[in-house]
């Protein structure tokens, strides 16, 4: 229950003493690390009923509560809501008349709710507080399941009458704005971004071709094309998207970057946008940040356990650093944040320098960088040490500049956390050196690296056991005589992972500890494979063993590991 305004019942809590303060800090701690909202941690405790809860918060937001049922409900009250508007904002209306609506909300907390319904209906909005669970039943009971499908919505949009006279270059601000307000457009974004979430896609890409236009969604690191819509609609559906983002829409010939806060099913979600000019138009990309969907507990991330034990020593530490290193779209922020979220305590001050800020944690001061203005990774690092940080989070070291300051922080007694972009652990310390770091500054304040890839899991409906060829052994370095009685899996493809035979990612790690063996071979200037033999000599695995264990486990398949490692 209202997931992400947790800061604003912590807040209410404490100016009205509702729970004990001690006990507040330790049920917001428990918040953090869970991720379950403040509000179903006090109700499951049992430190206040549901209903006082739900009253105070409308007396907080100046709004009515009603407990329990608000009673019949008329059709003439129902029709003047459609069900796409009650669904994407969880709203049901309760009663009107000739000036005023009131309307059930499941997030009264949402502002965007009164502003954009004022105008979508001519009428006064007052948002009405209830039971966000029996809204949900109510918004079923009368509007049903939302059953649009996109090929309703597409021969809808392709029989209404489309003016190919006027050329898109001739096209006005106001004539774009016109067409990205068209109800059909409107509710295809909607039904696209909608099916984006529920698939738990972690893009959504619009690509115009000189004969098409292409929707994709990048489902578990793949690519999967929808149904596209027609040509002409590329413009509407682009300007819409714009248009959610605070975009200068009639701009198309320079990149732009922006950012989409909507409600979809009375929950909250957020999208970063980056549009590019192409020969043939705009091609928009949507990151979905997706706070439910991002595991931030670092104990649901399928860490080896020793991984995990090294990453919770190394974190808890006072100074060092500590990088985590693998290619776009590997998982290294999420492993970064699952550590933050693992030591956010009330005593210890947190800084973080992004680009972007993905997902706000609360207790965390983040900084998003801003090149425009001059605020780098470098910049930002050498503000926070004069802010009396605990622990700082720098997004990347790109640079000499960067690494100089992490280094000089850690070791004045500050723990830092960053990453690189290299295939492997050992390569870390070597980039570092080929920056132009001292390798004794680096062998002085480095700690750890952990390297990782995000693999494919095979889909647990239709794992099936085969034989694998000999071929297939081989580019894994396996001999058939040591398999011994070993069960290889694929997935089959069902109904369940849209016959791709995956569901769902798990990383396979490489973790390197400094110790001081290998300390003394990075002062030395010893190259990758020399640091990476030694290390191995102690205990590392690489990332092509890690992934021989998800393999033996049943968790992943043998191409997922010969692809990534």
């Amino acid at each position: 229950m209202f997931e992400s305004h947790s800061q604003a019942i912590l807040e209410l809590c404490r100016d009205q003493q509702l729970v004990p303060p001690l006990v507040l800090n330790d049920l917001n701690e428990e918040h953090k690390a869970t991720g379950k909202s403040l509000a179903d941690i006090l109700i499951e405790m049992g430190m206040i009923e549901k209903s006082v809860l739900l009253k105070k918060i409308a007396d907080m937001l100046g709004c009515e509560y009603i407990e329990g049922s608000p009673g019949e409900i008329s059709g003439e009250v129902i029709a003047t809501v459609s069900g796409s508007l009650a669904r994407m904002y969880g709203v049901v209306p309760i009663r009107m008349d000739s000036h005023s609506i009131d309307l059930f909300a499941s997030d009264p907390f949402n502002n965007q709710i009164v502003d954009d319904l004022t105008f979508a209906l001519g009428k006064d909005v007052r948002l009405v507080v209830g039971d966000p669970v029996r809204i949900d039943v109510m918004l079923k009971l009368h509007y049903g399941e939302d059953n649009t499908s996109m090929d309703d919505l597409l021969q809808e949009m392709t029989s209404d009458d489309h003016d190919g006279a006027k050329a898109e270059q001739d096209l006005s601000e106001h004539d774009l704005e016109a067409m990205a307000g068209q109800t059909p457009i409107i509710r295809f974004v909607n039904l696209v971004i909608g099916q984006a979430i529920r698939d738990k896609a972690s893009d959504i890409h619009f690509e115009p071709f000189e004969h098409e236009f292409k929707i994709r969604y990048r489902i578990d690191g793949a690519l999967y094309e929808m149904a596209p819509p027609p040509k002409h609609l590329a413009l509407p559906i682009t300007s819409r998207v714009k248009v959610l983002a605070n975009l200068n829409i009639a701009e198309r010939r320079i990149p732009q970057d922006g950012r989409i806060k909507l409600t979809l099913g009375g929950r909250s979600v957020d999208l970063r946008v980056s549009t590019l000019p192409t020969q043939f138009g705009e091609s928009v990309v949507l990151r979905v940040l997706d706070q439910s969907a991002v595991q931030l507990d670092i104990s649901s991330l399928g860490m080896p356990t020793d991984v995990f034990d090294g990453i919770n020593e190394i974190i808890k530490r006072p100074n060092g650093i500590f990088i985590v290193t693998g290619p776009t779209g590997s998982g290294k922020t999420t492993t970064l944040y699952s550590a933050l979220r693992v030591i956010n305590t009330t005593d210890l001050k947190l800084l973080t320098a992004e680009d972007p800020v993905e997902y706000e944690i609360e207790g965390i001061m983040q900084v998003p960088v801003n090149h425009a203005v001059g605020l780098t990774f470098a910049a930002a690092l050498r503000s926070f040490l004069r802010q009396d940080p605990d622990v700082i989070m720098v997004g990347e070291i790109r640079d000499l500049e960067t690494a100089q300051i992490a280094i000089q922080a850690s070791l004045t007694g500050h723990l830092v956390l960053s990453t690189l972009h290299t295939n492997d652990a050992s390569g870390a310390i070597t980039r570092l050196v080929d920056m132009g770091v001292e390798p004794f500054l680096i062998a002085s304040s480095l700690e750890a690296v952990l390297a990782q890839r995000l693999v494919r899991r095979i889909c647990k409906n239709c794992r099936t056991a085969y034989e694998p060829p000999a071929s297939l052994l081989q580019q894994l370095g396996i001999d058939v005589v040591d398999i011994g009685n070993r069960e290889f899996f694929y997935g089959r493809g069902c109904d369940q992972c849209n016959n791709t035979g995956y569901k769902g990612r798990m990383g396979v790690y490489e973790w390197l500890r400094l110790s001081e063996a290998v300390r003394d071979l990075v002062v030395e200037r010893s190259s990758t494979m020399v640091i990476k033999q030694k290390a191995l000599e102690q205990g590392m695995r690489t990332l092509r063993d890690d992934g021989l264990r998800a393999i033996f486990d049943g968790a992943t398949s043998i191409e997922e590991i010969v692809k990534y490692t």
